[in-house]
């Protein structure tokens, strides 16, 4: 696990197992608050032992950006805070992320000591605002990636622990073109000095405004590839030939991660499209798998962060019998 001190009192956490997950800690005098909980129970645990043994401070609150594994299921091993998070998180943990850590315990004993807890103070409009020795936190709603993300805004610092909310290429497959988009207006608004992105580095202050319009070029890359999509013969097909280069995103992002997650958010986006033309939307077309490969814990052996290629998982949405559902123009399948 890396770490580092941002600000004055302020942490940032990334896992070096995990798809370089991130969280954070803002300490006080008396006591501390923690942004999310990593992915694996060893840098949780890691982390909890440096609040513990070098910031000597209890955690009194623990903040889930969202319900995600590698984001909240570490709620358990920090029994003392009082868990903030959206209410949707809330409910997700309660309904499917019971079942997902269950069935994730079968196949990775790293994690036979954990459990769900679920957050004990949830809200679903406006914000919230905490006070950590000088430091004023305003937790606001943050939609995009999920429809129940959360960001913490350190307001003294200008710091935004973004949660997925922002990452080095979005990860649109769960969430919302338009919210994303909106959250991005809200971010740019702030006037930050930093962005902990969910996943990745540290985004600075000179690199801010690069990173935001290269994330508003993908989405809008995106949105462009569905509409095309629509009006294709076979729309896997064309899907499948657009990669994350040609949308102005590099595959090394995220240690080689980012081409899987383009591909999709490009069948997402496309979903999204359809829908919107009133043709049939994810129940006719072949479901997203249940568990996503970024957030399926289940695989990594914590000895041996090697031992998985995300090619071997990922869903291979080009098929054109996956696709040719015949609701594209056929005399235009030739058209970019």
């Amino acid at each position: 696990m890396q770490r580092e001190r941002i600000s004055d009192n302020v942490y940032w956490l990334q896992s070096e197992l995990y798809a370089q997950v991130t969280a954070g800690v803002i300490v006080g005098p008396q006591w501390a608050i923690v942004v999310d909980t990593l992915a694996l129970p060893e840098e949780t645990l890691a982390m909890r032992e440096f609040i513990d043994n070098e910031l000597k401070v209890p955690v009194r609150y623990l903040i889930d950006t969202h319900s995600h594994a590698d984001h909240a299921w570490g709620n358990c091993f920090f029994p003392e805070a009082t868990i903030i998070s959206h209410t949707k998180c809330a409910q997700y943990l309660a309904t499917s992320g019971v079942a997902a850590l269950e069935a994730t315990k079968k196949d990775n004993p790293s994690f036979a000591n954990s459990h769900i807890v679920l957050p004990h103070l949830t809200f679903d409009d406006g914000e919230l605002t905490l006070k950590v020795g000088k430091k004023n936190l305003i937790i606001m709603l943050t939609p995009g990636h999920t429809d129940d993300g959360i960001s913490v805004f350190v307001e003294e610092d200008r710091i935004l622990f973004a949660g997925d909310a922002f990452m080095p290429i979005p990860a649109l497959y769960e969430g919302n073109y338009v919210d994303t988009l909106n959250t991005y207006t809200k971010i740019d608004s702030l006037g930050l000095e930093n962005i902990i992105q969910g996943h990745g580095d540290i985004i600075l202050r000179g690199e801010i405004e690069e990173a935001m319009r290269e994330n508003i070029n993908y989405l809008n890359k995106l949105k462009e590839v569905g509409e095309k999509a629509r009006i294709k013969r076979n729309p896997g097909e064309y899907l499948s030939s657009i990669h994350v280069e040609d949308c102005g995103k590099s595959r090394v992002y995220l240690g080689g991660l980012a081409e899987n997650l383009h591909k999709r958010n490009l069948i997402w986006i496309y979903k999204q499209v359809i829908a919107q033309y009133g043709m049939p939307t994810e129940d006719e077309y072949e479901p997203e798998p249940e568990e996503d490969d970024f957030d399926n814990l289940a695989y990594l052996d914590p000895n041996d962060v090697n031992a998985h290629s995300f090619e071997d998982d990922i869903d291979e949405y080009g098929s054109d019998d996956d696709w040719d559902d015949g609701y594209g123009p056929d005399d235009e399948d030739d058209e970019d």
